[in-house]
């Protein structure tokens, strides 16, 4: 599946005709009054068959009309298209969906991919903070949520990855992957995590 796949036809379409500075001129025009191509194109200093193909654009998408005037169409801006779809693009579900194919772990692969050595242990500790969050979030896998670890398990299960077991402990609570109880005998993985 092709990343526009997911990317609703209409919401490209809108966007290439909006893209354009002229066809932008156009709309700021339009939504002071209703012009006809001939005074759209004096006032832009655009041909009229330029000023035409560019009111056929934002047509298409429904973001301007024409009424038939005498021996001209008079051109206006529809500002109920262009709230309906500056709603539909600010829905909180919008933007999030253009995006649903995307792989989000695919950082994280990367970096897990380019650490471990073939055995599946760190070649080194990523110095780098988002590297070392990558590797961290990989790390916590090996933890059950609402199992309590004694300080031993956490270091047994830490020493299949890295021999300093106390720094990625260390790095696990302080991204707040893992707690450890006050008294620094429990630990456990953070709800949700």
């Amino acid at each position: 599946m092709s990343n526009q796949e997911t990317i609703p036809n209409e919401f490209l379409e809108f966007f290439k005709a909006m893209a354009d500075a002229n066809r932008l001129r156009i709309l700021g025009l339009l939504a002071q009054d209703n012009l006809t191509v001939e005074q759209l194109s004096e006032m832009l200093n655009l041909r009229p068959s330029t000023v035409s193909h560019h009111l056929s654009k934002l047509a298409d998408v429904g973001l301007v009309s024409a009424k038939a005037y005498s021996y001209y169409n008079i051109y206006q801006l529809e500002n109920k298209e262009l709230e309906k779809m500056a709603n539909k693009l600010l829905s909180t579900d919008t933007l999030p969906s253009m995006a649903a194919d995307v792989n989000l772990d695919a950082y994280d692969q990367k970096v897990i991919s380019n650490y471990l050595d073939q055995e599946g242990r760190l070649k080194t500790i990523p110095s780098q903070r988002k590297k070392l969050e990558a590797i961290l979030r990989y790390i916590s896998q090996n933890f059950t949520q609402g199992e309590k670890y004694s300080e031993q398990e956490i270091n047994k299960i830490l020493s299949r990855y890295h021999q300093d077991t106390a720094s990625l402990r260390r790095e696990l609570i302080s991204i707040g992957l893992l707690e450890r109880s006050n008294d620094g005998r429990q630990y456990w993985l953070v709800e949700g995590e």
